[in-house]
């Protein structure tokens, strides 16, 4: 699965399919598992989990083995996750058992199938997970459910999953062999948060550049910080990437002025002291530069939950190719761990910039063309977006809190059999935290870009692209003289930003 086939299920109307010919290699997986493990010790088929492996278990009870994996791992607390997050680690986890190394019957991943495309969501606690044995707490959550035990989230309700089971037509999952250790053991609820996490990073990014590029025709800004000449000479790929959108958002402005016409032409540049600014402040000029690491990072963080989403993470792995079975550490969750800490990193980075670029805006005596807060009215009476700032300032500060990697924290647990753990479940989501914020200053940043945007009266000279982003945001955010309440105004504005992706940058 692609990351764009996967957004189409999670985002569009996609409905999820199954390969018949992958399909028939899961089947060819678990036929093999139930002739090998007859007369051998496997790890969770006839022994304990984890530290308790050492202890064989009589074959009378292989059965309620596995359904005593799901039951006594469903401890998590805390809020449930969002049906998105539940959705897209269930995708993440057929995704998993399509690799067909996990030897279950196929019966299991056409019913988590069904459980996706009926939007039955189980019910999936926030906290559990350490991330080295996969997701164990969180994944037996789900697995309950299958087993037709526990609460879904159901057409806006909670309800008991056998009652749903039973409305829908659905049989609860049977165990054959090892089913309840392979759904409750992998990265899938970490790679599903991530995968969503991705999703609105990548958008955000979007919506930052053209923001920068906004910001720069209000300043009336050089063109020459995003062009080509400037930018390839770097060889960062990101960079380049960030510059081309710039200029493709600013193509068609009447507010950006040419370096060689204004200061490189001896007819016009003779004065001493020039009033405007000959380089812009770096949350301005230095946008490819800033933003260029960021999209490298979620370039790079695509390609690791890509290939997680199409990796076996299990433990055992059953190999009906070289007809053998290996233990390993597949569910250890270090790769999205430390890829949803860069990203987190670089989403504070962006939360940063939109400060910055806010307090320009704000700021008269550093701009120099623009009234005390994009103040309209009556200044000592009226305070425009004064306030705007502290919730700006507040939540970027604690982005740069949040800035610290969890990837670097592990506590040995499990009578020290996990001695070392990914903590990946906590790093997605301490990222999405992040990303929510940022997504709340950068709402901030186009409510007052179209503000400022109507103290210079030059909504006219604007680019086609952010003329298009300021008609959507006066829809939802008039221009405004006397003092208003914003915070209407600023949930409108992040959920237009969330909802409406930026389809023109790729």
């Amino acid at each position: 699965m692609t990351l764009t086939e996967t957004y189409n299920v999670l985002f569009g109307p996609g409905k999820l399919r199954l390969d018949i010919a992958s399909m028939a290699k899961v089947a060819e997986c678990y036929d093999f598992l139930c002739g090998f493990a007859k007369e051998k010790v496997i790890y969770g088929i006839n022994t304990g989990f984890g530290p308790m492996a050492q202890w064989r278990v009589d074959d009378a009870h292989l059965k309620e083995l596995q359904y005593n994996i799901i039951r006594s791992h469903a401890t998590g607390t805390g809020s449930p996750l969002p049906d998105l997050d539940v959705r897209a680690a269930m995708v993440a986890r057929i995704g998993t058992f399509m690799q067909a190394r996990s030897g279950i019957n196929p019966n299991v991943i056409t019913l988590i199938q069904e459980f996706i495309n009926r939007e039955i969501y189980p019910f999936v606690p926030q906290h559990g997970s350490v991330g080295a044995s996969g997701d164990l707490v969180q994944l037996a959550h789900i697995a309950l459910c299958l087993i037709g035990e526990g609460k879904v989230h159901y057409r806006g309700q909670w309800c008991p999953t056998a009652k749903v089971m039973e409305t829908e037509g659905l049989r609860p999952m049977h165990i054959y062999v090892r089913e309840g250790l392979s759904v409750t053991n992998g990265t899938s609820v970490m790679t599903g948060i991530s995968v969503v996490n991705q999703y609105y990073a990548e958008n955000l990014l979007k919506y930052a550049t053209v923001a920068g590029a906004w910001i720069n025709e209000i300043a009336d800004s050089f063109d020459d910080y995003m062009s080509v000449a400037e930018n390839e000479c770097r060889r960062q790929p990101g960079q380049q990437v960030i510059a081309r959108w710039l200029r493709e958002v600013s193509a068609g402005s009447h507010h950006l002025q040419k370096r060689e016409h204004e200061l490189y032409d001896p007819e016009r540049n003779r004065d001493t002291y020039f009033e405007h600014k000959v380089q812009a402040y770096y949350s301005l000029r230095c946008v490819p530069q800033i933003y260029g690491p960021v999209y490298d990072t979620l370039r790079n963080a695509a390609e690791v939950l890509e290939n997680e989403l199409n990796s076996a993470c299990d433990n055992p792995i059953v190999d009906y190719t070289t007809h053998n079975i290996y233990h390993g550490g597949n569910f250890h969750g270090d790769y999205i761990s430390l890829e949803a800490d860069k990203v987190k990193i670089a989403m504070v980075r962006v939360a940063m910039t939109a400060e910055r670029q806010l307090n320009y805006l704000f700021h008269d005596r550093i701009n120099g063309i623009l009234p005390p807060f994009l103040n309209l009215g009556v200044l000592g009476l009226n305070y425009g977006m004064q306030a705007c700032q502290f919730t700006a300032t507040s939540t970027t500060a604690e982005c740069q809190t949040l800035a610290m990697p969890n990837y670097v924290h592990s506590i040995p647990n499990n009578n020290d059999n996990q001695d070392i753990v990914s903590m990946g479940t906590n790093s997605a989501l301490l990222c999405r935290r992040v990303i929510n914020n940022a997504y709340q200053v950068m709402s901030i940043l186009y409510i007052a870009l179209a503000q400022a945007t109507d103290c210079l009266q030059l909504a006219d000279k604007l680019s086609p692209r952010t003329r298009q982003q300021y008609d959507a945001i006066r829809a939802i955010c008039p221009k405004f003289v006397e003092d208003t309440p914003f915070y209407n105004e600023i949930a409108e504005t992040e959920n237009y930003l969330r909802t409406n992706i930026i389809e023109y940058l790729q």
